[in-house]
């Protein structure tokens, strides 16, 4: 079971139009990156761990506000000693960098279900701008919420996508082996707060 707590960054849809607060749901949440190995496979890992908190309007999309931190430690492949080097100085060097982080610049929705969010995605000791494609998959009363009270209220269900190329933030070792290219995706259910 993860043990994942997160506000959604990336979310600019609800039925409401006051500021409204949405919190992901740890069981079906999923933020994973995956990359190009040798040009044999597509390799991927996850973070198990995602906080981060998010203001936002109908009335007033573009003054909206997001931002999310995620403890590197979290990571797993499936891999230990691909782990251990991940963690290690070669790549986020976790023991100087304990935390990857994002904070919004902009909101722009772009479709009757797609939102642009813009942002500076700091990794180790670099920022960068990035934008992520969001997809808002549905919203409303989840159908589960009839048989279990947890699932009771209102819920939204989104992806999150962006790429990135981890050279940019100081981690290129052994590119093109591993490809420079890294997609980013978030994939979660969330639950609307009173």
């Amino acid at each position: 079971m993860r043990h994942l707590r997160f506000v959604v960054p990336f979310l600019l849809f609800a039925l409401a139009a006051q500021a409204e607060t949405w919190l992901a749901n740890p069981d079906h949440t999923e933020v994973r990156a995956y990359w190009d190995h040798a040009g044999f496979s597509e390799q991927s890992l996850e973070f198990t761990r995602f906080d981060g908190s998010l203001q936002f309007s109908l009335d007033d999309v573009p003054q909206s506000n997001a931002f999310f931190a995620i403890p590197v430690e979290s990571m797993v492949t499936g891999v230990a000693q691909l782990d251990r080097d991940l963690r290690g100085p070669t790549f986020f060097d976790v023991e100087r960098y304990p935390n990857i982080t994002f904070q919004s610049t902009g909101f722009q929705q772009v479709g009757q279900r797609a939102v642009k969010v813009t942002g500076d995605l700091t990794i180790k000791d670099v920022t960068r701008e990035v934008v992520f494609d969001v997809t808002v998959r549905n919203v409303g009363d989840h159908p589960v919420g009839r048989f279990f009270e947890p699932f009771q209220g209102k819920w939204l269900g989104v992806t999150a996508v962006t790429e990135i190329k981890r050279s940019d933030w100081g981690m290129g070792a052994f590119v093109p082996i591993g490809s420079d290219e890294i997609r980013i995706e978030i994939n979660s259910e969330l639950r609307a707060q009173d």
